[in-house]
């Protein structure tokens, strides 16, 4: 019996233990966190620690800088190779340093004049050779004073140790020429008056040691050709980098600005077309009781306008949208005719061409819808005049109404609405002007050019 008991309680336990595992485990956590940041934060008297920010060194400079995570659909967008691109890092250029072997040989075989003293030459310049170069490749210290200061003691010991050694450490300029070029704060004419410096300085003190003027020639085009070619494959792969990142910010343009076509878009055909179907929609509310043919005739109208929104909607989803100037005119003397608004149209002037049609189009539709929602109207006319003289088009829509609401006027966000024509009109070199029409009224006057190359909703 007993054990019968512990072995149900045992069961108990276990069952209680795997239901409440997730929320005990969450608090565990929570708990463990706490108490790891509260132990390595504070030391035993409860004092707070702090790191102090690293300082221009070693340790700094060897620090690799972690890029943040982008995710699977960035490496896939770059090609899905993240290395792909990279270019030279700091790693790539301390091979070089093999070039200082000789010297090595000469201190090992004991044939510098003072052993200790090459060494510690050969020791300080690998040294201030290795800080150079991770001082220019890091992010944190390539684009300020850091390696300049560097190379400059780097030039101080390279001097020194060619002029009292000779012979096989005058190999060492072409390292520091090699250095030179990773530096980005002194790329361009500074970068090559310092090699003329280098080269021609080395080129002497070769000729001056050696007495043979062909390797001195050798030393001073090895030492000018290593710093010239180090910054220009560097400078080319910055460049690249740049090119990369240009046309990343390019698409993401590209793809901003379709977002804010096909929303404006959407915007002004939705708005138009609904405002249309509500309005015939209460016509034939008002009209079934009394005349059911009329009342027939708007129930009609709003399927032809259902079935004409889904295909305006299709195209502008597709991008290939053209409207024009004839077709919105006819579609507003319906809307305002089923609004019991008495359309006025007056045209004036030569034929439009398909891209200013198109704009004025565009207008029309968002004046008459303002018009149908929020003016109260009873009389709306639209002119269209077009002056070929002066290769300009205007369309002025007036109404008799009250003109929008504050609490009725949608706002004027997002590239939509009178905004949304402004910003049509402005790329094709149009203006657009909407206010108050003297004491009563709404007045909306829109001018396009008439020879407009971008065409609409692209």
């Amino acid at each position: 019996m007993r054990r019968n008991r512990q072995t149900e309680a045992d069961g108990q336990d276990g069952r209680g233990g795997q239901d409440g595992r997730g929320g005990q485990e969450g608090r565990d956590g929570q708990g463990g966190q706490e108490a790891q940041s509260a132990c390595g934060g504070r030391g035993r008297l409860g004092r707070r620690r702090t790191r102090k920010p690293a300082a221009p060194g070693w340790s700094g400079l060897l620090d690799v800088p972690i890029e943040p995570h982008q995710g699977a659909g960035a490496q896939e967008a770059d090609g899905g190779d993240s290395a792909k691109g990279r270019g030279p890092r700091a790693f790539t250029l301390l091979p070089w340093l093999l070039m200082g072997i000789g010297a090595l040989s000469n201190i090992i075989s004991g044939k510098s004049q003072n052993t200790w003293l090459a060494g510690f030459g050969l020791l300080a310049f690998n040294s201030l050779y290795i800080f150079v170069v991770f001082a220019a490749f890091n992010p944190r210290y390539r684009d300020s004073r850091v390696p300049v200061y560097g190379l400059a003691a780097l030039a101080a010991v390279t001097y020194t140790i060619s002029i009292a050694f000779g012979h096989a450490w005058l190999l060492f300029f072409p390292l520091l020429s090699l250095a030179s070029g990773a530096v980005r704060a002194i790329r361009g004419r500074p970068h090559f008056i310092l090699l003329f410096v280098l080269s021609g300085s080395a080129g002497t003190i070769a000729g001056r040691l050696v007495g043979d003027h062909w390797q001195a020639a050798a030393i001073g085009y090895g030492t000018f050709i290593s710093g010239m070619v180090t910054a220009t494959v560097l400078s080319l792969f910055d460049t690249v980098k740049q090119l990369d990142a240009t046309r990343q910010e390019l698409a993401r343009t590209a793809v901003e600005k379709e977002r804010l076509r096909f929303s404006r878009d959407l915007h002004d055909l939705l708005g138009h077309t609904l405002s249309v179907i509500v309005v015939k929609a209460e016509a034939v509310r008002r009209l079934a009781p009394r005349d059911l043919d009329a009342a027939l005739a708007q129930t009609a109208d709003i399927e032809a306008v259902g079935r004409q929104a889904l295909t305006e909607i299709r195209e502008a989803v597709t991008g290939y949208r053209e409207g024009s100037l004839r077709t919105e005119l006819d579609r507003a003397r319906s809307a305002l005719e089923g609004a019991g608004i008495e359309p006025v149209v007056r045209e004036s002037g030569p034929p439009l061409p398909p891209q200013a049609s198109a704009l004025l189009g565009w207008v029309v539709r968002e004046g008459v819808t303002n018009t149908v929602r929020h003016s109260g109207a009873t009389r709306c006319e639209i002119e269209v005049r077009t002056d070929a003289a002066g290769d300009r088009a205007r369309l002025t829509v007036t109404d008799d109404g009250h003109g929008p609401t504050p609490s009725a006027t949608p706002p004027a966000t997002g590239g939509t609405g009178l905004k949304g024509l402004t910003e049509r009109l402005a790329t094709a070199g149009g203006t657009l002007d909407a206010g108050p029409d003297g004491r009563r009224g709404f007045r909306l006057v829109a001018e396009v050019p008439l020879g407009g190359e971008e065409p609409l909703g692209r």
